[in-house]
């Protein structure tokens, strides 16, 4: 206890110095803050626009569907299912897919096209697809016209009000052919989305595929990926076979492999970072030590034992990490807060970049908190390494060249 009373006396003895050598770790626990919030924020922003844009968090679908996505591998959607997956905990929104191929012709004009038979309703609150509709209106529930991407609308030479012919091979091999009146044209941030879609009601794409009250996936929504692990564990318990369940990360293993090779890249970088804190660090703490050579060596030489002087100078080098560490993390919070809420606007070829993968062009920043206590840690942990050099040179100090410094 005394130790850290006289090494807390240390301290304030000379503010400025302890001021310095604080204000470094200060900095570093708010750069460090700062770069990790801003990439794990592109990161929650990266899964919420693949979620939000198609997939959905997770997705309950035969499993042999996953490995053969042909409407006769599609499932039954039953009451008790969708009770199970509404009651489970964590669980916001649910929407029920039909998707399938069919050919798209506009008088002598043919193409092949991706239909996918969606509730109207509850698709707006996984994917919000009406906000693509360039022309025309959004689907009605037991609406039968269809919204056709801009391109393939295009292709085919239709507007708003024509009628598309719709012709392909409906459940066990049923004939599906059948006249669509055109409600809206979508155009999706993606060009092989407006290449190929085609929306209609999931009841009319039922009837039109001859596969009453089946579909092919079943849409799991929930407030924010951090929520996925429980929701995931409760529903694998919940749902058996054939059926399964998915994640988006099962889904999208793209996604995760870039965002893995993003972090990889990001933690070489913090590394760098990382190095430029130490040498400042131990920059301050070199000078601090030059400064009490003389010092040092009176104390030494009128009866301090070194191993007490060793424990002082490393008791002070931790506190001065507690103290940067902790008015770091309290400094860093505002900072960061604010862009959490006023995202940084990128321009130029950055911005067109992310246009075309579907996202907005904005920087984004995270406010989970191992983002702030991971940093702090990692610094106050440096900071303490480096306090391992008062020690060596308190043990090593030779009286007589200090008592002249």
């Amino acid at each position: 206890m005394n130790v850290i009373k006289i090494a807390w006396r240390n301290l304030w003895r000379n503010s400025r110095r302890t001021a310095i050598t604080m204000a470094s770790v200060f900095f570093g626990v708010i750069l460090s803050v700062a770069m990790t919030s801003m990439q794990y924020g592109s990161y929650d922003s990266m899964i919420d626009n693949v979620v939000k844009f198609y997939s959905g968090y997770a997705q309950i679908f035969d499993r042999a569907y996953h490995e053969n996505k042909t409407i006769n591998n599609t499932m039954e959607l039953t009451d008790s299912i969708r009770k199970t997956v509404q009651q489970t905990e964590g669980v916001t929104h649910i929407a029920s897919r039909l998707e399938y191929f069919a050919l798209a012709s506009s008088d002598e004009i043919t193409k092949g096209a991706m239909i996918l038979g969606i509730d109207p309703i509850q698709e707006s609150y996984v994917t919000d697809v009406a906000k693509w509709v360039e022309k025309g209106q959004y689907l009605k529930e037991g609406d039968d016209g269809v919204l056709v991407s801009v391109n393939l609308a295009n292709y085919l030479k239709i507007n708003i009000g024509d009628t598309i012919v719709l012709y392909g091979q409906g459940y066990h091999g049923v004939t599906a052919a059948d006249l669509f009146p055109v409600r809206g044209i979508l155009k999706f941030p993606l060009p092989e989305l407006n290449n190929q879609m085609i929306y209609m009601d999931i009841g009319t794409c039922q009837r039109y595929f001859g596969a009453e009250n089946r579909i092919s996936s079943l849409v799991i929504m929930v407030d924010d990926h951090n929520d996925l692990p429980a929701v995931m564990r409760s529903l694998k318990a919940s749902i058996k076979d054939p059926l399964t369940v998915m994640s988006w990360d099962e889904l999208q293993p793209e996604l995760v492999q870039m965002i893995d090779a993003d972090r990889a890249g990001g933690v070489f970088t913090k590394i760098i970072l990382y190095m430029v804190v130490a040498f400042g660090i131990f920059g301050t703490i070199i000078m601090m030590i030059s400064e009490r050579i003389r010092e040092l060596g009176v104390t030494i030489a009128i009866g301090m034992q070194r191993f007490k002087m060793a424990g002082i100078l490393f008791t002070e080098t931790v506190l001065t990490g507690l103290l940067g560490a902790a008015s770091g993390i309290i400094g860093s919070i505002p900072i960061v807060v604010y862009f959490y809420n006023n995202p940084i606007k990128l321009t130029g070829d950055a911005a067109q970049t992310m246009i075309d993968m579907g996202m907005e062009p904005l920087m984004y920043f995270s406010l989970s908190p191992f983002v702030f206590y991971n940093q702090a840690i990692t610094v106050f942990f440096i900071t303490v390494v480096i306090g391992v050099f008062p020690v060596y040179k308190a043990f090593n100090l030779k009286i007589n060249q200090a008592l002249k410094a």
